[in-house]
């Protein structure tokens, strides 16, 4: 089985093996194949169709221009978050969470890079132990080729998934929230999750790649034991949270899988993200989109898309917690 929408190349060939990533999200989602059969059928409202722990393919290190940063979850691009003169060295947390039937539940949002990032190269660019090797602390991300920027792209859509959890009864923290002047380093963006002992985290981003490639994919912790790196209690538990977003992802927005990793199945395992490698809970990446794409960057820069896209990965996560 592939997801493929208007204006979608096809995926690129996949080996003769049955994939069994595709068949456990159709499995753990069946409404979700249902409703991206009927988009086919009848159009959708949603428009068409990084660095050193960038969760994607191809993604650009630098994006031009000075990013602005959206200080509420609604439609509006524009408007600048507040930063403190020096990286925060407390979480981002979400107040006090709603009755619910999520209640008790604690859910780690990890808005990808910093819109600070631009004016600290030094800081970011400085080596962090991953496990398995250095990688630098962090990157400033990708941006659309008209300077929106990765950072405020993942910032909006962290806010929407947040509001989303609160009213479900769930307590969300942020690794950020455009409250700190930069970073933090994907070292401690894993720690965050750990020490808040989490029942899930997502890392929010959108891809870099080049143009023509399209869709989303999520990314699953490979089962890694090197160094101060140890995913293998965690591997089994992310597979599951990752294969629900993934097909929630589909319901909600209509955007298929990648058309350039993944298989068609818009999930792919790595082992060289820190973000996965330290973390001690459970833990996936979310490329939305392609930045770099024109088609892509139209449903990014559209704030009705953010919204399908926020309840796409907040819905995969009520289906986690749920069982």
């Amino acid at each position: 089985m592939s997801y493929v929408g208007p204006d979608f190349d096809p995926p690129q060939p996949r080996r003769s093996r049955r994939g069994p990533l595709t068949v456990a999200i159709a499995a753990l989602v069946p409404g979700a194949l249902a409703g991206w059969l009927v988009w086919q059928a009848v159009g959708s409202d949603s428009g068409d169709g990084g660095g050193s722990d960038k969760a994607g393919s191809g993604a650009s290190s630098s994006a031009p221009g000075s990013p602005s940063v959206s200080t509420t979850a609604s439609a509006t691009d524009a408007g600048k978050a507040t930063a403190s003169t020096s990286p925060s060295p407390t979480v981002s947390s979400s107040g006090p969470a709603a009755s619910g039937p999520l209640k008790g539940k604690v859910v780690v949002i990890d808005p990808g890079h910093n819109p600070g990032n631009f004016q600290h190269s030094a800081d970011i660019s400085r080596k962090v132990d991953i496990g398995t090797n250095l990688k630098e602390c962090d990157t400033t991300g990708t941006s659309t080729n008209a300077g929106y920027t990765e950072a405020q792209f993942t910032l909006d859509v962290a806010r929407r998934v947040r509001t989303l959890l609160q009213q479900q009864g769930a307590t969300v923290k942020f690794t950020q929230d455009g409250d700190r002047a930069w970073g933090p380093c994907v070292d401690e963006r894993a720690k965050i999750g750990d020490k808040a002992h989490a029942d899930a985290v997502v890392s929010i981003h959108a891809d870099g790649s080049a143009a023509g490639n399209r869709g989303f994919h999520v990314i699953l912790p490979g089962s890694v034991h090197a160094g101060i790196a140890d995913t293998r209690a965690i591997v089994a538990p992310s597979r599951d949270l990752g294969e629900r977003i993934a097909g929630l992802f589909v319901r909600e927005t209509g955007s298929a899988p990648s058309n350039y990793v993944g298989d068609g199945t818009g999930l792919v395992v790595r082992k060289d993200l820190g973000g996965l490698n330290l973390s001690t809970v459970p833990k996936v990446f979310i490329e939305c989109g392609n930045m770099r794409d024109s088609k892509d960057a139209a449903q990014l820069t559209s704030g009705a898309w953010r919204q399908k896209a926020a309840r796409g990965i907040s819905e995969g996560i009520v289906s986690f917690l749920h069982g």
